[in-house]
């Protein structure tokens, strides 16, 4: 597990290989991760938006940005956690995903970035 805590807000990355499938063609493998966001400052705070920069050995980069995640935009009272569990294809066994979430500390009504933690992408059959 990857974590990484900026400005008292705290992300555990887990990862898992979902398997491979045939698309235009091509072979793609499936990743996928399940996130937590634990608030552990004082204040209560918003998930706004999210960034990913997502890479594949094959050194192509996609540029994922959106409001909320998996459509929702959790409040996260001091002590509070949310879950979530999402996924990605790659063309290539391995790769690496990082980025941030957009968030508002409802005390001070400040914006402000959560670096998500950079976290690899391998499938375990091509690790030898």
């Amino acid at each position: 597990m990857i974590q990484q805590v900026t400005r008292g807000i705290k992300i555990s990355v887990k990862t898992s290989f979902q398997g491979t499938f045939l698309k235009n063609y091509q072979i793609h493998f499936a990743f996928g991760y399940q996130i937590t966001i634990e608030n552990q400052s004082n204040d209560s705070v918003q998930l706004n938006s999210r960034f990913w920069k997502i890479k594949d050995s094959l050194n192509k980069n996609l540029i994922v940005k959106g409001e909320g995640v998996i459509g929702k935009k959790p409040v996260l009272k001091p002590g509070e956690s949310h879950t979530y569990t999402s996924g990605c294809q790659l063309t290539s066994p391995f790769g690496a995903m990082s980025g941030y979430y957009d968030m508002i500390n409802f005390t001070s009504t400040r914006k402000f970035k959560v670096n998500i933690p950079s976290f690899k992408l391998s499938a375990p059959f091509a690790l030898n």
